[in-house]
């Protein structure tokens, strides 16, 4: 990649609603239908509230050809795998253990990956911002995605410790109030120091990263 290139990407207002949609799509919506069903109708309803939202998330974009995000299909499948378990058991504590568990495993998934091409967290950042090609491959853009998932891989593993903790101590209802705003909490510092990070990648490679469509495209 020649030194000295300008990077465009889209509207950062349409980056933050696009990934706010798939945040909300995948985590934070079956999240509250859960807790909601668990309130009015009991912990069989939220299971099954909460996976129907995300098994229909996945239909609809099968159903209009639409591209599914890697985070709605690990979500999802990891849902499944909860439902199941709650269901058999009908213990809310291994419903909420499992996720737990998983933060673990995403952890390990992001340090496994490494080796493979590219990285899974740049699969994953693709569905908040599709990267040209030619940047994706640069070196020092890979290199930042191998040094982020390990980054990221350590946001996993202080997440699984931090709620597996809170979990073993609190309610359901302290659970999630109090595990969901500390997981975002350390989530949303990640993705500042993430971001930072890049863009001092960027800067040190003569990268220009520009929001929104190129002058002449909009002038087309």
């Amino acid at each position: 990649m020649p030194p000295h290139l300008t990077v465009h990407l889209p509207a950062f207002g349409a980056l933050l609603r696009q990934g706010a949609k798939h945040l909300l799509e995948s985590t934070v919506v079956p999240l509250g239908l859960f807790y909601l069903l668990l309130t009015l109708v009991g912990f069989d309803g939220g299971l099954i509230a909460a996976l129907s939202w995300s098994l229909l998330a996945v239909v609809r974009r099968v159903v209009r050809r639409e591209p599914i995000p890697a985070v709605l299909l690990l979500t999802t499948g990891l849902l499944v795998a909860r439902t199941v378990l709650g269901l058999v058991t009908g213990s809310v504590f291994l419903y909420f253990l499992q996720p737990t568990l998983q933060n673990f495993l995403i952890a390990f998934v992001l340090v496994a990956s490494l080796p493979f091409g590219r990285p899974f967290i740049a699969k994953l950042a693709d569905d908040f911002c599709a990267f040209p090609a030619a940047f994706s491959k640069h070196p020092r853009i890979e290199q930042l995605f191998r040094r982020l998932s390990l980054l990221w891989a350590l946001v996993f593993l202080t997440n699984g410790v931090t709620t597996l903790w809170i979990l073993a101590r609190e309610s359901v209802g302290n659970f999630l109030l109090v595990s969901t705003a500390g997981s975002w909490s350390v989530v949303g510092a990640a993705i500042v120091v993430s971001l930072l990070w890049f863009r001092r990648v960027l800067r040190g490679e003569g990268i220009a990263l520009r929001w929104g469509a190129p002058v002449a495209a909009v002038a087309a």
